[in-house]
């Protein structure tokens, strides 16, 4: 029997990287996953490649009207949440100095804003007991240079998932934080030059990067019962990068 067997589970961003890699997984686990992304081809690819039990919702889940419709189908389709994995995310660096409002309001906007409003549009169909999970960075506790307005944007998530589980305890919600180290994702060849992932890499105990199905195991861990004694912890999935 699957880990998720007759769950309903949302995963925002997952037509890419680490979140389409877990919605592979927990259909595998027995899930029926909505995804979302905002690029429609791209969403098609990713509902083709998961083949069964999932539906793909084009969507930013920095826009509120867009996460309307999200949660708008998963009721017309479903009627409930059990798990909501809430991965949409993006940074770009700029060091002190040379930040722009724009730049801050985009990482802000997305990471922080739009996990919560995710978050709070769920909750009317999520059953007692289920789980939610929002994706953080190590980021957040390392210090990088230019990466300040991402690390804060996710730093963020942690205080909310200290909050919230207290709010959601007599509903029996748990909420955790992943966060992952430098994962080999689309995402991280856009954003990063070959001289940064080599730095990163030289970070990392092992010597490489990490691979969006190791960040799906951990996601799968953190949706099922498994970890039912699991709750509103920051886990870091980066093979040590955190810790030294």
């Amino acid at each position: 029997m699957g880990k998720l067997k007759g769950k309903v589970a949302v995963i925002t961003g997952g037509s890419s990287g680490m979140a389409l890699a877990s919605a592979r997984r927990f259909v595998e686990e027995g899930a029926y996953v909505f995804i979302t992304g905002r690029r429609q081809e791209q969403l098609d690819e990713a509902v083709k490649s998961i083949g069964r039990n999932v539906t793909g919702v084009r969507g930013d889940a920095a826009n509120l009207d867009d996460l309307d419709r999200l949660f708008d189908t998963v009721k017309r389709e479903k009627g409930k949440i059990d798990v909501l994995f809430a991965s949409a995310g993006k940074g770009e660096a700029l060091p002190l100095g040379e930040i722009t409002e724009q730049h801050f309001d985009a990482a802000f906007g997305l990471n922080t804003r739009g996990t919560l409003f995710t978050v709070q549009k769920a909750l009317p169909l999520f059953n007692d007991g289920g789980s939610i999970i929002m994706t953080g960075s190590v980021a957040s506790v390392k210090g990088f240079p230019g990466f300040g307005v991402y690390a804060a944007s996710k730093a963020a998530l942690r205080s909310f998932a200290r909050t919230w589980l207290n709010e959601l305890k007599g509903r029996n919600i748990r909420v955790n934080v992943l966060g992952p180290g430098p994962i080999a994702t689309p995402m991280q060849e856009e954003v990063l030059t070959k001289e940064a992932k080599e730095m990163f890499e030289s970070l990392i105990p092992r010597g490489k990067m990490g691979q969006p199905e190791e960040i799906a195991t951990v996601a799968l861990f953190l949706a099922s019962d498994d970890s039912s004694f699991v709750n509103g912890v920051e886990l870091n999935v980066d093979g040590g990068f955190s810790a030294i």
